[in-house]
């Protein structure tokens, strides 16, 4: 699976790097032991609150999709960037598909480990729409604010 990073609107292959990796549960028993780990991996049906007050320890957290269906890891990218105001690289791992870049990318995403191997079609799923109806962790002006904006400006 390639790992493709958002490098403003075009999704860009990236480098692995090596990564000290750790899951929550394993973070939460013993933060001592798992010192040196660089990315925190949560499974998509843990709260994320539980790790609010650590997040500067990562530079990386790598929520899982463990199929295309199961969309609980949108609200915990959401949570992490507007709740509890992360800052570092939010990956999506597992069952992540072309179709999904999009909105992962408006939830907070911005690193794919993509299950597919046409990277060009992925990034061109970024601009399949231009114009958003509710905000998101990407601050994209909603339509409707626009639409405000130019009849208050009239």
């Amino acid at each position: 699976m390639p790992l493709l990073k958002l490098f403003g609107s075009n999704l860009v292959p990236a480098l692995e790097e090596p990564l000290q990796e750790v899951s929550l549960e394993d973070w939460c028993d013993n933060p001592q032991a798992h010192a040196d780990a660089t990315a925190l991996v949560i499974e998509n049906d843990i709260g994320v609150e539980h790790i609010a007050e650590d997040l500067s320890s990562f530079g990386i957290i790598i929520l899982k999709f463990p199929t295309f269906k199961d969309g609980r890891a949108y609200s915990q990218a959401r949570l992490l960037r507007e709740r509890f105001g992360y800052t570092g690289e939010i990956r999506a791992r597992g069952d992540v598909l072309r179709d999904q870049t999009l909105f992962m990318a408006r939830c907070g995403f911005d690193a794919f480990e993509f299950a597919g191997d046409d990277t060009a079609a992925a990034s061109a799923a970024l601009g399949e729409f231009s114009l958003a109806y509710q905000s998101a962790a990407d601050r994209m002006e909603p339509v409707w604010r626009q639409r405000l904006d130019r009849a208050v400006a009239a």
